[in-house]
């Protein structure tokens, strides 16, 4: 028997940065930010400071930026 209960995502996962624009020396977290595409080919907006390969976390259930994993 198959069971039909509905699939929940975790409220945080880890994806690496393919693309997005080069940051500039001394940008930090502002009030800015940049689009960034993920790994997945969801496009989020990170902090300037953020680069291609950094491997960042996103909530699930807004889709935001939430931190750089180290």
């Amino acid at each position: 028997m198959v069971s039909r209960s509905p699939v929940t995502p975790p409220n945080f996962v880890e994806l690496e940065i393919v693309d997005t624009d080069p940051g500039l020396k001394g940008d930090t977290a502002g009030t800015g930010g940049k689009p960034a595409t993920l790994s997945t080919g969801a496009v989020v907006k990170v902090p300037l400071f953020v680069q291609i390969g950094e491997v960042i976390k996103v909530d699930t259930r807004s889709g935001e930026y939430v931190s750089r994993v180290k």
